[in-house]
């Protein structure tokens, strides 16, 4: 039996070049990916670490690097209590299409914990995830992330 994946699909106003400088660029994630910063030299088989505060929460190895077209990596929470045969996988996918970008994002190798079946919630990647691309898509499409919500 093989592993769950959560898959993501949207449409962005912008250029291959803008989403890849905010996929990749520290002073970019920081704005839209719940304040952390990005670091890699972008590198397959180089680290990739996300940040807060100073803090490496998440982090990971460079599997595939194609500036403006494909970026995958092992990804890694620091605080996961998860049992795992192998680390997870983040592939951003990139397609110009006329004057916008389809972004796909796909995270494999999950496990039944990654997924949290609950609306008013940012836990698990299946809630996390639309959330943290849907600043994305403002931020590069308004200039402005979406307003903080606050989930009680």
């Amino acid at each position: 039996m093989t592993n769950p994946s959560f898959v993501y699909v949207t449409y962005i106003a912008t250029t291959p070049e803008k989403l890849w400088h905010a996929l990749t660029e520290g002073e970019m994630t920081e704005k839209y990916f719940f304040g952390s910063k990005i670091e890699s030299n972008w590198q397959v088989g180089s680290e990739v670490t996300y940040s807060r505060n100073g803090t490496v929460c998440d982090y990971g190895t460079i599997l595939t690097c194609e500036p403006k077209r494909l970026l995958s990596f092992t990804w890694t929470y620091v605080n996961d209590k998860a049992i795992r045969d192998e680390p997870t996988i983040v592939t951003f996918k990139l397609a110009s299409m006329d004057n916008i970008v389809k972004f796909t994002l796909k995270h494999e190798n999950l496990v039944s914990s990654d997924m949290v079946e609950q609306e008013d919630t940012f836990e698990g990647f299946n809630n996390g995830w639309p959330a943290i691309l849907s600043n994305l898509k403002s931020l590069l499409e308004t200039g402005h992330t979406l307003p903080p919500i606050s989930i009680t």
